[in-house]
């Protein structure tokens, strides 16, 4: 439930530090628990908590202007 409250306002990287800071509190079998609670894969979580470990510094934007996904063009 708390993943589904908060994904809406975070972007990528949140989440993972978000997933990964749930995995934490877990012992064997914590990354499995977290990615199945979030819907999303294992790899995603695991990544998550190599960022959480790795201890980096915040971004201010994940993705630099005009670099997201493509716009679906409407149909003509």
């Amino acid at each position: 439930m708390k993943f589904s409250v908060l994904f809406p306002h975070l972007d990528d990287r949140q989440r993972r530090l978000l997933m990964a800071a749930g995995v934490r509190g877990l012992r064997h079998g914590g990354v499995r628990a977290v990615a199945q609670a979030a819907a999303v894969s294992e790899t995603t979580v695991r990544k998550g908590v190599f960022e959480l470990e790795a201890g980096e510094e915040p971004l201010g934007r994940e993705r630099p202007p005009g670099e997201g996904r493509y716009r679906q063009r409407s149909p003509s």
